[in-house]
């Protein structure tokens, strides 16, 4: 599978080691395969995009042999009267081969800065005050609450993030949710409102990277 040296670059952006949310990330300077969405001459992947029966919104799809990832994107005002945005992104990744596929995060960037996954849980009841201020309630990302992406399993800021095993015939359903990390993000105007600039997103099978990228005015505003 080869790739041009401008594509290998950009997924080297995806990628870091592990470091607290308040450092600067620091990349790896590694080589992997990588099927960017949009970009197929001579990778052998195939994109493609089709509307959601149900909300009509855009699905990507990136093929290659009998592996095929899409990704859908979302955003939403932070609640509780805080300043900021919040970007989601879901995979589903479709396993037709007879191997088992191994799964694990890539990375987010906006206007090509890096934005970390959040560590999401399903309720912080059982937590005390500390841990609460470092974890994202489910019930308050509407994007997920409404039903609009899915919430099955979820990327999480860890420092051994987990990967996932996906079975010959089944497929994976996994989300990632980040905080937009600019100032002033959204873009409004009387054709709704939207994220400025470029998101990429990208999901790791096995040895190559699946990079998808959402110009901002069709990423969906799933908030309230």
């Amino acid at each position: 599978m080869r790739r041009t040296f401008a594509v290998m670059l950009a997924v080297l952006a995806f990628r870091f080691p592990a470091f607290s949310q308040n450092d600067s990330p620091i990349f790896r300077a590694e080589g992997v395969s990588a099927f960017v969405w949009g970009e197929d001459n001579g990778s052998g992947a195939v994109s493609s995009s089709i509307r959601d029966p149900v909300t009509g919104h855009a699905i990507h799809k990136l093929s290659y042999g009998r592996i095929e990832v899409s990704s859908r994107a979302g955003f939403e005002s932070i609640s509780g009267g805080e300043v900021g945005e919040l970007l989601s992104f879901t995979t589903t990744i479709i396993n037709n081969t007879e191997s088992d596929l191994s799964v694990r995060q890539g990375g987010a960037s906006v206007d090509g800065q890096v934005a970390l996954p959040l560590s999401v849980v399903r309720t912080n009841k059982r937590l005390n005050k500390k841990e609460r201020k470092q974890v994202w309630e489910l019930k308050r990302m509407h994007c997920f609450s409404s039903g609009f992406l899915p919430d099955a399993d979820f990327f999480q800021f860890n420092p051994s993030p987990r990967v996932f095993t996906v079975t010959p015939k089944t497929a994976l359903t996994v989300s990632f949710v980040t905080k937009d990390p600019r100032y002033y993000p959204i873009l409004c105007s009387v054709q709704g409102c939207y994220p400025k600039g470029t998101i990429r997103f990208s999901v790791t099978v096995n040895a190559a990277d699946f990079v998808f990228s959402w110009p901002g005015r069709a990423v969906v505003n799933c908030g309230r």
